[in-house]
């Protein structure tokens, strides 16, 4: 007979499913109730193995849903300029975008400045949350000119905007220039994406140029740094 902690064991009979494939990324674990009944054992075990596993990163909770098998990260190369949707596209995932203002305001000075703007012209503001599976993954707010875009609507940051620039308004989109920095998670990140207000998360901000020189975007992403890996390819000079 083992001589581990009861919740030990149950951690590894649980993390060893998750090896084998029995259970897989994304999927929801049994209940606290239905573990116990199974292993025979008290509330304040099963949360035991269920934190263990969590500490492990193996599993994660969602809020009100219940236990699931932690996805894996991300990849997010800096080096391809590609969409929310785009970067999911080989995966076996649900996506979707939930968005939480969509407005026309008087760009200020530093959006006017980013967007190579006159100061108060019109700008649309988007503030959206993007989601993998029904989790909350990316909070984003994004600034874009109106005279660029007349007839952006809410409908089309549903969706993917990348899309609408190139197939819809038939524009190129050539380059972003981004730059990733650790932050502490404001208020609104932290409702957003359900994290700890106390450790720091990614932050990139952007600035999309189309193929004659003209600035699209203004955008800030927050990102949950257990969710996202980033990855770039450097080479040596000879």
């Amino acid at each position: 007979m083992s001589k581990k902690p009861i919740y030990r064991q149950i951690a590894d009979v649980l993390r060893q499913q998750i090896v084998s494939g029995q259970l897989q990324p994304g999927a929801v674990l049994p209940t606290e109730a239905q573990l116990r009944e199974q292993y025979h054992v008290s509330r304040v075990t099963v949360r035991q193995a269920l934190k263990l596993l969590s500490d492990e990163s193996v599993i994660e909770s969602l809020q009100g849903s219940g236990w699931y098998v932690k996805e894996k990260p991300v990849n997010y190369d800096i080096y391809q300029l590609t969409s929310f949707y785009e970067k999911l596209a080989d995966r076996n995932v649900e996506t979707h975008s939930d968005v939480l203002a969509f407005q026309i305001t008087d760009a200020s000075p530093e959006i006017a400045a980013a967007l190579r703007l006159t100061p108060a012209e019109k700008v649309y503001y988007v503030k959206r949350v993007r989601y993998i599976n029904q989790k909350p993954v990316t909070l984003e707010e994004t600034w874009m000119p109106v005279a660029l875009f007349p007839d952006l609507s809410y409908q089309v940051m549903q969706k993917s905007k990348y899309h609408y620039i190139e197939q819809v308004k038939k524009r190129v989109i050539e380059r972003s220039e981004q730059e990733i920095i650790p932050v502490m998670p404001s208020s609104d990140a932290v409702k957003a994406l359900g994290i700890d207000p106390h450790k720091p998360i990614l932050e990139k901000v952007s600035t999309g140029f189309l193929n004659d020189g003209t600035v699209f975007e203004f955008s800030r992403n927050f990102f949950k740094s257990d969710e996202y890996k980033f990855t770039l390819v450097a080479r040596r000079k000879h």
